[in-house]
């Protein structure tokens, strides 16, 4: 895969990711909050397979990439892109099988896979 490739695909990992955990208002109330600003609110109704398999499905999509992608970045960036999706896949199974509050889990990791994305758009394109 081509560092384009992977670069659109760990953008794509993190912006699915984020978009599955709006849809879990109860479990996630800062970025429920966010999608009902932005008009997203209807997502609520798919909380289920939302966190069951999308956001996993998500997070292994930012994982892969970042794996596939970041020999070559520096281990800077290979750390962060894959302890985020990690955590975010963490997160996501501890709520689904054991129905634990994950927030904790959750955002930090979102905010690595977001860091990460921003430093592949200004990376220097190889």
């Amino acid at each position: 895969m081509s560092n384009q490739g992977t670069r659109i695909a760990g953008s794509t990992g993190t912006i699915g990711a984020i978009i599955a955990a709006m849809s879990c208002t109860a479990c996630f109330p800062a970025l429920a909050s966010l999608a009902s600003a932005l008009g997203l609110s209807f997502l609520g109704q798919f909380e289920g397979p939302s966190i069951r398999y999308i956001l996993p499905l998500f997070a292994l999509v930012g994982l892969a990439a970042n794996i596939i992608g970041g020999r070559g970045r520096g281990w800077a960036r290979m750390t962060l892109g894959v302890v985020g999706p990690l955590l975010v896949l963490a997160a996501a199974l501890c709520m689904a099988i054991y129905g634990m509050p994950t927030e904790w889990l959750l955002y930090p990791g979102l905010v690595m896979m977001i860091v990460v994305a921003i430093w592949d758009l200004k990376a220097k394109r190889a």
